[in-house]
C-alpha cells in the first residue's frame, strides 16, 4: 500500500473521522463556547469589554504555544502520549476556570485551557497525514477542516443555549466533561499511528532540523500566512460579534446563537465544495478565488454599514465571508501537510499555532480601535479586510499558484 490508511475499512475510517473530528473541535469549543457570556462576564467582574476580550486572547495564545510543543513532541515520541497528557491538563484547567473568583485567575485558567486543548487539532491532523496521502488526504483533511471551521461558529450557539440552563460558570463544567470524554476516547479507541521506526531521532538538533525543513518551504510559508490571516478575519468577527449583535443590534443570547447557526451553514457548504474542487483543480486555485471573496465580502460589510442598511446589511455579506472561510481552511491544510509527511506533527503544530496565535493577537484590535465610539460593523470589517488583503498578497507573491504541482491520485 502506498499509504497505511489505504488498507483501513470504511467503518474504521468513519470512526477515525468522528473521534478525530471531536478532538479537533475541543480547541474551538474551548475558545468560543463562552462568547455569548461576554456581556455577563463584563457585568459580573465590573470591567471593560476589552478586558474580557483579553481572556479570549490568552486562550488562543495558550492554544498556539501548546501546539508548538505538542506537534514536535508527537513526531518524537508518538501521537498517543502527548494527546493523553495535554488533554488531561485541559480537564483540570476547565475545573479551575469554573471556580475562578476573579478575572485574573479566570484569565490564567483560560491560558492553561488553551494549552490543554492544543493536542486535539494538531495530533488529529498528524494522524491523518500518517495514514493518508494524495487526494484521499484532501478528503480526510476536509472533514477535519469542516469541524475546525464549523466548531467556532456553532460553539456560541451551544453556549447561548447553555446560558438559558446555567450560569456562565457551568459552561466551563461542560468543557471539563467534554475533555474527560475525549481523554477516555483517546485512551480506548485511538491507536498509535507513528511506529517507532518512523519517529524522528532524539535531541534538540532533530527538532530544529524539522522546523528548518518545514519553514524553509516557500509554499508552506505562504499558506501559513493565508491560514493565519483567514483565522484572524474569522476571530475578529467572533470576538466583536457579542457586542455588535447583542448590544448594538439588540439581539438576545438565543437570537445571537441562531445567527451563528446560519453562518455555520456557509462554512459547511464551503468546506464540502472545496474538497471536490481541490481534488479536481488544485487547492492553490481554490484559494485564488476564496481569498478574493474574503476581501470583497469584508469590503461589502463596510459599505453597507456606512449606508446605514442595518442588521441585514451586515449579516448578508458576513454569510458570504464565512462561506469563503469554508473554502479556504481545508486547502490551506492540504498544501501545508501534503509536502511534509515526515514532519506532519511539526507542520501541523506550526500551522495551528500561527492560525490561533496570530488570530489571538489581531482580533482584540477591533476592541482597541472601537474603544471610543463602540464596536461597529465597520470597525470589525476593517480588520477583516486588512487580513484578507495580506492573504491575497501572500498567495500571489509567496505561494505563486502556477509553481505548485497538482496533487497525486
Amino acid at each position: 500500500m502506498l499509504h497505511p490508511g489505504d488498507a483501513i475499512s470504511l467503518g474504521r475510517r468513519t470512526l477515525y473521522i468522528v473521534l478525530l473530528g471531536a478532538l479537533t473541535a475541543l480547541g474551538p469549543f474551548t475558545i468560543d463556547l463562552y462568547l455569548p457570556a461576554f456581556p455577563v462576564l463584563e457585568e459580573d467582574f465590573q470591567t471593560t469589554a476589552a478586558a474580557i476580550q483579553l481572556t479570549l486572547t490568552g486562550t488562543m495564545i495558550g492554544f498556539a504555544l501548546g501546539q508548538l510543543v505538542v506537534g514536535p513532541l508527537s513526531d518524537k515520541v508518538g501521537r498517543r502520549f502527548p494527546l493523553i497528557a495535554v488533554t488531561a491538563l485541559h480537564v483540570l484547567a476547565s475545573v479551575a476556570a469554573a471556580f475562578a473568583p476573579d478575572l485574573g485567575l479566570l484569565s490564567a485558567a483560560r491560558v492553561l485551557m488553551g494549552i490543554g486543548a492544543a493536542a486535539g487539532g494538531v495530533v488529529a491532523m498528524a494522524i491523518v497525514r500518517d495514514l493518508f496521502g494524495g487526494r484521499r488526504l484532501v478528503v480526510m483533511l476536509s472533514r477535519l477542516a469542516l469541524v475546525s471551521g464549523v466548531a467556532p461558529v456553532v460553539a456560541p450557539l451551544i453556549g447561548s443555549w447553555l446560558l438559558t440552563l446555567m450560569p456562565w460558570r457551568g459552561i466551563f463544567v461542560v468543557l471539563a466533561a467534554y475533555g474527560v470524554i475525549m481523554l477516555l476516547s483517546a485512551i480506548l479507541f485511538i491507536p498509535e499511528t507513528l511506529p517507532v521506526a518512523r519517529r524522528q531521532g532524539r535531541g534538540g538538533a532533530t527538532m530544529l532540523q524539522r522546523y528548518k525543513s518545514v519553514l524553509s518551504d516557500r509554499v508552506f510559508i505562504g499558506v501559513l500566512i493565508i491560514g493565519g490571516m483567514s483565522f484572524s478575519g474569522l476571530f475578529s468577527y467572533l470576538s466583536a460579534s457579542p457586542f455588535l449583535f447583542q448590544e448594538t443590534h439588540g439581539l438576545d443570547a438565543q437570537q445571537y446563537g441562531l445567527l451563528f447557526a446560519v453562518n455555520s451553514l456557509g462554512v459547511v457548504t464551503g468546506v464540502q465544495v472545496a474538497s471536490r474542487l481541490a481534488a479536481r483543480f488544485g487547492p492553490q486555485w481554490v484559494l485564488a478565488y476564496s481569498t478574493a471573496i474574503l476581501l470583497l465580502a469584508g469590503s461589502a460589510i463596510i459599505v453597507t454599514d456606512q449606508l446605514g442598511l442595518g442588521l441585514w446589511g451586515t449579516v448578508v455579506p458576513l454569510f458570504v465571508f464565512m462561506t469563503a472561510c469554508g473554502f479556504t481552511f481545508p486547502n490551506v491544510q492540504v498544501l501545508a501537510l501534503d509536502r511534509h509527511g515526515k514532519a506532519a506533527g511539526t507542520a501541523a503544530s506550526i500551522l495551528g499555532a500561527v492560525n490561533f496565535g496570530v488570530a489571538g493577537l489581531i482580533s482584540p484590535i477591533v476592541g482597541w480601535i472601537s474603544k471610543d465610539a463602540g464596536i461597529t460593523a465597520t470597525t470589525m470589517a476593517s480588520v477583516m479586510v486588512g487580513c484578507a488583503t495580506i492573504g491575497i498578497l501572500s498567495l500571489w507573491l509567496i505561494v505563486r499558484p502556477r509553481t505548485v504541482a497538482m496533487l497525486t491520485p
